[in-house]
């Protein structure tokens, strides 16, 4: 078990967290968002997090999930993230959403790394990318800017609108855009007989497809992941998964990615976190990631 941190960020900070929040930098912008898992006390005193805050998020009082922002007069509605290293280099446009979210997971750029890498090393001259459960597709970016066919699934049909958006933001085209629950989609691709050389998937603990299929993690991660295995090619290869789901232990990603691929080679998995600028580590979801391509 591993436990791996992005090192390449400039447009992202994660400044202090504590008392069940976070404040972070996107950008020239700084925001404090809840964070369950940051149990422990704040390093800054509140009137510092208050005077940096470009925006907070407040929970609204009826809902787990959605909550309101209460913004300074100089933030903005939207505004632009990248990501660049010396191979790449993508943007995403950023908005407040009324979830917390802000539309990129910064502790995932030690994925969108790996994936650039992985595509580069497969010898195929046409090879293919899928990414499920997409969101706003820096996976499906950095797929494509490394020489992938990349489709791109999601159940919601703004966020695929926000994707194609980055997608253009970073100089890219002909990304394949599916709006359709997951787990029919690899359904119908095993049907079919399909198979790609990459799949990435970002499951949420919960959601819904775009006719109210109903997605719980605990149900239906087991059936995905069989399928997976069908659909991914035995050579030239990689396969990247992460969780967030609270209390799902990187253990049990071993255990399924054992049972369905169990021949993978270069198997890694464990925790990915941030760490503050105070030394505190944050963590952040947990993956499991293989390729038969070697370092």
């Amino acid at each position: 078990m591993i436990l791996l941190t992005p090192d390449q960020h400039t447009d992202y900070q994660l400044i202090d967290s504590g008392g069940f929040e976070k404040l972070e930098r996107f950008g020239p912008y700084i925001l404090t968002r809840p964070e369950p898992q940051a149990i422990w006390d704040k390093s800054l005193p509140e009137s510092e997090w208050e005077e940096r805050s470009n925006a907070v998020f407040k929970k609204d009082k009826n809902s787990q999930e959605k909550g309101q922002w209460v913004s300074k007069a100089d933030m903005p509605e939207k505004w632009v993230f990248q990501y660049r290293t010396n191979s790449m280099h993508l943007r995403s446009k950023l908005i407040l959403s009324s979830f917390k979210h802000v539309g990129v997971f910064p502790e995932q750029a030690t994925n969108w790394d790996y994936i650039y890498k992985k595509v580069k090393k497969i010898p195929e001259e046409k090879l293919n990318v899928l990414n499920l459960f997409a969101y706003t597709g820096i996976a499906s970016l950095a797929a494509k800017a490394a020489g992938a066919d990349v489709t791109h699934v999601d159940s919601i049909k703004q966020v695929i609108s926000w994707s194609r958006e980055n997608m253009q933001l970073s100089g890219l085209d002909n990304i394949r855009w599916v709006v359709e629950d997951a787990l029919k989609f690899v359904q119908r691709e095993v049907r079919r007989g399909n198979q790609y050389n990459g799949i990435i998937l970002d499951p949420p603990a919960y959601g819904r497809g775009p006719d109210g299929e109903k997605w719980l993690l605990e149900e239906s991660l087991n059936e995905i992941l069989r399928l997976c295995a069908l659909l991914l090619k035995k050579e030239n290869n990689f396969f990247i998964i992460n969780l967030y789901s609270l209390g799902f232990s990187a253990l049990i990603v071993e255990n399924l990615i054992n049972a369905h691929f169990g021949d993978a080679t270069n198997h890694e998995f464990g925790e990915l976190y941030v760490a503050d600028s105070f030394g505190k580590k944050l963590p952040l979801g947990v993956f499991s990631r293989f390729s038969d391509q070697n370092d």
